[in-house]
């Protein structure tokens, strides 16, 4: 991974997108000032200023506040806090210049020229939504999305894929609902003749988050937030919200027992040297969140450990309501390290078409795990599965994994069992806590600390799970 400052490039096999052109028929002015007002009747509004932001009641009712003997029902499973934009999906000749200005500039003439509706995506949470919907989760997605053409195009795609929406303005919040300010972030997906590609917004600009002028969690936001098990934020988040405003969430969830996972991203080192404010907010997270997850090289720049298992435990250490560290690897597979034990799992073998949104459906797929209390190498081998279903095609939002393709994927148990790594990993923490090991080998027993467990048994389980859910008809094939 290369990081410049406002641009994030990720080194990815992609499938040809086709050519794009920057020229298209819908001009921005159009794209502004033509929303469709029948589209948003579809939906159950909340009170939103200026923008019926609205909700489909799959399984949330906004109004009312349900509990059973003074306790609120966890309807819902997962609620996912900001990140909701519309992917733009460009081939250009290269990537983005280094310099500020002329990246700013470089943005401004793709912003001019929005592309054809068929390039758009849904992305950033939307990913991990969609990703959790498929696997049976009932979703909250809260956020904002402006009263325009990729407004409508976004709560469209969440509506389709049976996800409720919750708008996180007041009334007291204080914004032009024409200025840029109130507009559904876009982000530019670039892509490069080396099949490079990068990810760029209009929050990269920007000293302020893009929607600053939010000020406090509405009445509907505590309400989704109160009736959801889990509450996922990413460092994304605060690209476009204050960090009082995400910490008050994240406090707000822990007042009524809702579970936290956090995963930082790249936006953690940035975080982690940012404003008093920011690094406050960093902390906060990383002590009070229920599950954290990270890449390997986030954990080592967060901890300063370059052993993946040694960062884990020290971030579970320091955390005051952890349960779970996850530690992503890629091509290697995962680490679930918890006060009592270490659970690793190799990633499948796959031919890998696009990265993108493949740690967003990780995430969901620990969420199902957490929610179905599996046990963690089971639930490591279903988001190893899921991940790599989404990496075997095209993009993100409506283009991550579905059921059928994480059982099939299972099913062929295909593991990468790069033995020289797991050996060394594992040689440097067999003196630790028990650690369980997902292995193709038929064998199920101890040595010492190691204990590994068949393939074909932990497959076995977890598709009856899996399939639970697709009998019962609330997943669709």
């Amino acid at each position: 991974m290369v990081l410049f400052s406002g641009f994030q490039f990720e080194i990815s096999h992609l499938s040809e997108i086709g050519m794009l052109t920057l020229s298209s028929p819908i001009s921005p002015h159009n794209a502004l000032q033509n929303p469709r007002p029948a589209i948003r009747r579809r939906f159950t509004a909340l009170n939103c200023k200026g923008i019926q932001l609205s909700v489909p009641s799959h399984c949330y009712t906004a109004g009312g506040d349900c509990t059973s003997g003074g306790v609120a029902l966890k309807s819902v499973d997962v609620a996912t806090l900001g990140n909701l934009c519309v992917d733009l999906v460009l081939n250009v000749p290269e990537l983005p210049p280094a310099s500020f200005l002329d990246r700013k500039a470089y943005m401004e003439r793709l912003a001019a020229s929005p592309p054809d509706k068929k390039y758009w995506e849904a992305g950033g949470n939307c990913n991990m939504a969609i990703a959790a919907k498929r696997l049976g989760l009932c979703c909250v997605t809260i956020g904002h999305v402006g009263n325009e053409i990729y407004g409508d195009f976004l709560l469209d795609v969440l509506h389709d894929e049976g996800i409720d929406t919750v708008g996180m303005n007041e009334d007291t919040d204080v914004v032009d609902s024409a200025s840029a300010s109130y507009e559904t972030l876009l982000c530019w997906v670039l892509v490069d003749p080396l099949q490079r590609h990068g990810f760029c917004s209009r929050a990269d600009f920007s000293k302020e988050p893009a929607f600053s002028w939010m000020s406090k969690l509405s009445r509907e936001v505590k309400m989704a937030i109160r009736k959801s098990k889990i509450l996922f934020c990413n460092g994304y988040g605060f690209d476009e919200l204050s960090p009082s405003l995400i910490i008050s969430a994240l406090d707000y969830a822990v007042e009524v027992g809702t579970s936290v996972f956090f995963d930082p991203g790249p936006r953690g080192k940035s975080l982690s040297v940012g404003t008093p404010e920011q690094q406050r907010a960093l902390g906060q997270f990383l002590t009070m969140s229920d599950v954290l997850l990270l890449t390997s090289d986030e954990a080592e720049s967060l901890t300063g450990i370059g052993n993946p298992i040694l960062a884990g435990q020290e971030l579970l250490r320091k955390g005051m309501r952890t349960k779970w560290v996850i530690v992503k690897m890629g091509s290697k597979g995962s680490i679930l390290i918890s006060l009592s034990s270490v659970s690793c799992a190799p990633a499948f073998k796959v031919n890998v078409i696009d990265t993108v949104g493949c740690g967003d459906s990780f995430v969901a797929a620990i969420a199902f795990g957490f929610i179905h209390n599996l046990p963690t190498v089971n639930t490591l081998a279903i988001a190893n599965a899921v991940g790599a279903a989404t990496a075997m095609g095209c993009g993100a939002g409506r283009n991550v994994a579905n059921l059928e393709q994480v059982i099939e994927l299972m099913r062929a148990s295909n593991l990468n069992e790069d033995d020289t790594f797991w050996n060394e990993l594992l040689d440097d923490n067999l003196d630790a806590q028990q650690i369980t090991f997902l292995s193709k080998t038929a064998i199920n027993g101890s040595n010492n600390q190691l204990h590994r467990v068949a393939l074909q048994k932990v497959v076995s389980e977890s598709l009856c799970k899996l399939k639970s859910a697709r009998i019962k008809g609330i997943v669709p094939s």
